[in-house]
């Protein structure tokens, strides 16, 4: 329907084609710092989940108590 109002006002107006570019680039920006992001805590949760198996195997009954 919006392509029919469009046509029927005399096309595009160039305001309109560069707002729609500028909010494309913006959405490519998005998803783009989406993808970092998710690589990020992706690491992230595989060094926690590293560090978590390092304390599991830790026995806390079998350390030497801590010097006061």
């Amino acid at each position: 329907m919006a392509k029919a109002l469009l046509g029927y006002v005399g096309g595009s107006d160039p305001r309109l084609l560069a707002e729609m570019r500028r909010l494309q680039q913006r959405v490519q920006d998005l998803e783009s710092e989406l993808v970092r992001i998710q690589a990020e805590n992706d690491a992230l949760a595989a060094a926690a989940s590293h560090h978590d198996r390092i304390m599991e195997s830790v026995d806390a009954h079998q350390a030497e108590p801590a010097l006061t």
